[in-house]
């Protein structure tokens, strides 16, 4: 299975790297910012996308990323897209539908009462959620409850 790790730096691209026992053996790209933690895939040996930074809330950051997410996923074809947040994860959750691709997100840890924006935007088109909080569940009945040590359950 190929799969399109998407995230952006920081807690997000920490939650990703927590994930490695399911990504691990799979075929696999990135697509990120380049940041001091995120330069560290190129010491891995990754295959990385690199994107400008998409800023929250800021929509024409997600317009200017539109024309290289759907370059990236047409031309990669991943079996399964997942993201980790954030603002990224909406882009690429939008086009991955518009592909026939398989979407799945994981919300942040920090989200315990209430989804994150992104997470609210690309809850009614992705195939799986995953949340760190129970009580997400009854909110969002879509959304999976994996606990706090989610790494290996996606």
């Amino acid at each position: 299975m190929k799969l399109a790790l998407v995230c952006t730096s920081g807690g997000h691209f920490s939650t990703m790297k927590s994930l490695r026992t399911f990504w691990q053996d799979h075929e696999r790209i990135w697509i990120t910012h380049p940041d001091a933690d995120t330069k560290s895939l190129e010491k891995w040996g990754e295959t990385v996308y690199w994107l400008p930074y998409q800023a929250p809330r800021k929509v024409t950051d997600l317009v200017r990323n539109l024309p290289a997410t759907a370059r990236i996923l047409r031309n990669e074809s991943p079996d399964l897209v997942i993201s980790t947040g954030a603002s990224i994860a909406v882009n690429f959750g939008f086009v991955a539908k518009l592909l026939n691709m398989r979407f799945v997100f994981v919300e942040s840890i920090s989200r315990s009462q209430d989804l994150s924006l992104s997470g609210k935007l690309v809850y009614p088109i992705c195939d799986e959620m995953y949340v760190q909080w129970a009580d997400l569940c009854k909110r969002y009945p879509k959304a999976r409850f994996q606990g706090h040590a989610i790494r290996s359950r996606v």
